[in-house]
């Protein structure tokens, strides 16, 4: 295999599972919700949530938004970024999920649960139109990153729980990029 991949032996040694890994789930589905609501109950600095909808939070945990208006006023900041229901990307995604203007109207959806924090001091809410290949659910140093597959539906696919290590630059850092730069593409959503 070296002769094929010379490259390999000159490569830092691989590891077989990343430090920052905490536990890898086969679907979303396998996780109760009251696992993403403690992760944001525990915050104290930061909630990034980007989903194109993910209402399955406001479904099962309709106090989501108290929630976040509590962290919120303890100091955390918090960023939500929703898929554009008028996006390309968003339609889209609904036809390789088989989920016809399903996405967009729970798109839509999503909107209509979070805009009542629009305004709250320390909550921004904007909506992206980007290709998303994973949602991120990150609160302070953890976050669930559910992949996104062809044709599954979010809930269908992996997630893997994250905890940043100490060294940065990790598994960990790589996705909070990721929330980053799409928010800076993101549009923030206005009062009214």
């Amino acid at each position: 295999m070296h002769a094929l991949w010379p490259a390999l032996r000159q490569s830092r040694p691989a590891r077989a599972i990343s430090p920052e890994l905490v536990a890898l789930y086969d679907q979303r589905a396998d996780i109760p919700a009251s696992a993403f609501v403690d992760l944001m109950t525990q915050a104290s600095e930061r909630i990034d949530v980007l989903v194109y909808a993910a209402v399955f939070l406001h479904e099962a945990y309709p106090r989501l938004n108290d929630l976040l208006k509590e962290r919120a006023a303890e100091g955390c900041t918090i960023r939500i970024a929703l898929g554009d229901a008028d996006s390309p990307n968003v339609r889209q995604r609904g036809q390789e999920k088989r989920f016809g203007h399903g996405i967009e109207s729970r798109c839509q959806i999503a909107l209509m649960h979070y805009r009542p924090l629009v305004g709250v001091a320390g909550i921004e809410i904007r909506t992206h139109g980007t290709t998303l290949y994973n949602s991120i659910y990150r609160a302070d140093d953890q976050m669930f990153v559910n992949a996104h597959v062809w044709g599954v539906n979010a809930y269908g696919a992996p997630v893997w729980h994250l905890r940043r290590s100490g060294d940065g630059g990790g598994m960990f850092d790589t996705y909070a990029g990721s929330f980053d730069a799409v928010w800076e593409t993101a549009s923030p959503v206005q009062e009214g």
